[in-house]
């Protein structure tokens, strides 16, 4: 159990710190979008090649993932950098994970998994808090990028439930990344002539597609298999909480009352739909 959670709360921390990582390049101009996914993709195929060859299963890992998977990971990552553009990490991590659990509850429906009262009381309160945040308003996020934000979550989510109980992590992780990588660099022919990258920028995408992508994905695929589709989709709305807390600590960002609002609506959804499962 203790082995479960230090997996999950790794994994959660790894996809709040890819929201502040990408938020601190595109901000102060150290990279652009399509040039931080770039670097981003490469750096996780490459690290997690290394790390496959040490102490996975070498050369035959290369060929576990596929390129449907692949190409839900790079739509995920494109639509993620091209929406922090204009939004906050707290705010973009909220709309990107509420998107998540939306697509992996919806599935997870479709499958015939049937929550209880609680469950659906807290997945109405989850929903209207992300409802909530979004609503027009002076302190509402650009609709054009939470659209693109809420477009990444449900790759995300899709990501999420293809990896779920699928083989070994490492070994799927990998191949997926290496899947993306050509993907992401037909879709930057166009941008070539745009793509800005200091040194600086470089070394945040190298972070976040080595260290919080490449190997925060495989711990989270190994985390997958202890948890249901709609209890996955939860948990993972713990993210924006840390990531808006890393966006005050790292980025000097502020924090609207109706974030607050929202994030108090989407963690007590969070409550009750754990709680839920235990009754």
């Amino acid at each position: 159990m203790i082995k479960i959670i230090l997996l999950t709360a790794f994994a959660l921390c790894a996809f709040a710190f890819n929201s502040i990582l990408c938020r601190m390049a595109l901000r102060g101009g150290e990279a652009d979008s399509i040039g931080f996914t770039l670097v981003r993709l490469i750096a996780g195929a490459v690290t997690l090649i290394t790390i496959s060859y040490f102490f996975g299963k070498g050369t035959q890992t290369a060929g576990r993932g596929n390129w449907i998977s692949a190409f839900f990971l790079f739509a995920y990552a494109i639509c993620f950098s091209l929406a922090y553009l204009a939004l906050n990490a707290g705010t973009g991590a909220l709309i990107l994970f509420g998107s998540v659990q939306l697509t992996m509850i919806l599935f997870a429906l479709f499958r015939g998994e049937r929550p209880g009262v609680l469950e659906w009381l807290g997945l109405a309160t989850a929903l209207g808090g992300l409802v909530y945040l979004v609503l027009p308003g002076l302190s509402s996020p650009p609709l054009y990028s939470s659209a693109l934000m809420a477009v990444a979550g449900a790759a995300w989510g899709v990501y999420t439930l293809r990896g779920k109980g699928g083989g070994d992590p490492l070994a799927l992780t990998t191949g997926n990344f290496i899947w993306s990588v050509p993907m992401i660099a037909v879709a930057s022919i166009p941008f070539f002539s745009q793509i800005h990258l200091s040194n600086r920028g470089i070394g945040l995408a190298i972070l976040s597609g080595a260290v919080a992508s490449g190997i925060g994905y495989t711990v989270w695929y190994a985390a997958l298999r202890h948890h249901t589709s709609t209890r996955a989709a939860i948990l993972q709305l713990a993210v924006p909480v840390i990531a808006a807390g890393g966006g005050i600590l790292f980025l000097s960002e502020t924090v609207t009352m109706r974030l607050w609002i929202a994030s108090a609506l989407i963690l007590g959804g969070i409550g009750l739909t754990i709680f839920g499962r235990k009754v």
